[in-house]
């Protein structure tokens, strides 16, 4: 008998995700949301699940529902949900249902205040290209997957991200506490979420919980370097094996790392400290899951990273404009930090918008000091209106410098003069790193990226360009 599921606030990130995998996995599928916008409208409608009119139909909840999945986008008192509850419908969170699909497969978490997506990403990378099928959520787009979830009949492995924030309306447990992993990593913890979690020590009793909840003789991977995760791993059930982690071994040749491993330099298309730190963990949860070391470099030299995450926009021989969605502050120093050293011949300029709740909080500020100071000139955008919008307590260009701590560190509440001057700069041996979860009160960042370096399609046909991409392994 076809499974029937409906999807309160169908148009999430998340939910129109699952609502897809379920709908491919030949569940009858329907959905409601007040608005939902791109890329969720057309790929809804691609599957044909796009409600047909807007808003909340109690009609649509029924007896004939096996279930219901709650998005964090609906309100507690959602009329859809109200008669769910009064008619006695099961509902579920998303993390919830994801548990209730894979609870007889082996399931790899990847929880941490950063990384955790490209981890994600790395992990499912390998484990495609080595032709090992398995179930998978992520927070990103990734080259070679269709969709951001996979759930399937046949599968033995589930490999999830795990995020800390909150389930859903009704259900106030982060999601990564609702995944019972048998393989969990840990990548690392620096505060966010201040408005859920408003207290560091608060904060960081979530992923003690997580660690705790890994199933009986799992496993724990976790970035040794962080001394909270140190003492949650020295805390564990005698049952739980533990595996610290640290960067990978690497050099750096003409602007291209490669990993070193014996004897042998594997060359890679991504960077950074902390790419070096996520290569690491995903080696070690590739390890537990029966890949090879072999099989596990050989894949990721074709691992171009996960959308959104020091994405290329556009760039030349002298310029390349970088977008990553990096927002908090230990993701804001990591991203410039890596840039830079990477690129140590040119000059960064990073702009970045504070955009999320925590970022724009006035408490929360003073977190941000000195997380830019490797570029060579730094920029913040914040709109005075999006704090409105979160009802906020305003705050001023003259706290966002100070908070900074960074003397030559200029702050704009309007995007048009912020790119207008970016434009007129003369980008000749300099990168651009872009970096936001928003979009800059509606800049089209890839248009304006093409300006700065010219046509990149005319760009990668040039010889050059072609042969530098191409080195030898």
């Amino acid at each position: 008998m076809t499974m029937r599921i409906h999807f309160i606030a169908i148009g999430g990130s998340a939910m129109h995700n699952l609502a897809i995998a379920l709908h491919l996995k030949g569940y009858h599928i329907s959905g409601s949301d007040d608005e939902i916008f791109e890329p969720s409208n057309s790929r809804l409608e691609k599957h044909g699940l796009l409600p047909k009119e807007t808003g909340w139909d109690t009609n649509r909840i029924t007896r004939e529902l096996d279930a219901v999945i709650l998005g964090m986008h609906a309100h507690p008192d959602n009329p859809e949900l109200k008669k769910a509850k009064e008619i006695g419908v099961k509902i579920y969170s998303y993390p919830e249902y994801l548990y209730e699909q894979t609870k007889d497969k082996k399931r790899i978490v990847i929880g941490g205040s950063h990384g955790k997506t490209t981890i994600t990403s790395m992990v499912m990378h390998v484990l495609k290209t080595n032709n090992v099928d398995f179930d998978y959520m992520v927070g990103a787009n990734l080259e070679g997957f269709d969709t951001m979830v996979s759930l399937k009949e046949d599968t033995k492995i589930a490999v999830f991200e795990g995020d800390e924030y909150l389930s859903s309306p009704i259900d106030l447990r982060p999601k990564f506490h609702l995944y019972h992993p048998h393989v969990a990593l840990l990548s690392g913890i620096a505060w966010d979420h201040i408005n859920v979690f408003p207290t560091f020590d608060n904060y960081v009793d979530q992923f003690r919980i997580f660690a705790d909840m890994i199933e009986k003789d799992g496993s724990l991977i976790y970035f040794e370097e962080d001394e909270n995760l140190q003492q949650i791993a020295d805390d564990l059930r005698d049952d739980i094996s533990i595996y610290p982690y640290n960067s990978h071994a690497s050099i750096i040749e003409d602007g291209v790392t490669y990993l070193v491993h014996g004897e042998r330099k594997i060359r890679m298309q991504v960077f950074g400290k902390h790419n070096l730190q996520n290569i690491s963990g995903a080696r070690h949860i590739c390890n537990e899951i029966g890949i090879t070391d072999d099989q596990f470099y050989r894949a990721m030299t074709s691992f171009k990273g996960a959308a959104r995450r020091l994405e290329v926009l556009s760039e030349n021989e002298n310029c390349t404009v970088f977008y990553d969605f990096a927002h908090s502050p230990s993701k804001l120093q990591a991203t410039t930090d890596a840039v830079k050293s990477q690129y140590a011949n040119r000059e960064l300029i990073a702009v970045m918008e504070l955009h999320t709740y925590s970022s724009l909080k006035k408490e929360f500020l003073p977190q941000y000091e000195a997380c830019m100071d490797a570029a060579d000139q730094a920029f913040v955008f914040f709109n005075p209106k999006t704090i409105e919008h979160k009802r906020l307590e305003p705050i001023s260009r003259e706290e966002v410098k100070k908070a900074f701590a960074n003397d030559t560190l200029k702050v704009f509440t309007e995007p048009e003069p912020l790119f207008t001057m970016l434009q007129k700069m003369n980008w000749q041996s300099k990168n651009l790193l872009i970096m936001s979860s928003g979009n800059f009160s509606g800049q089209d960042l890839k248009e304006f990226a093409k300006k700065i370096t010219g046509d990149p399609v005319n760009f990668k046909n040039n010889e050059k360009w072609y042969s530098h991409q191409n080195r030898s392994i």
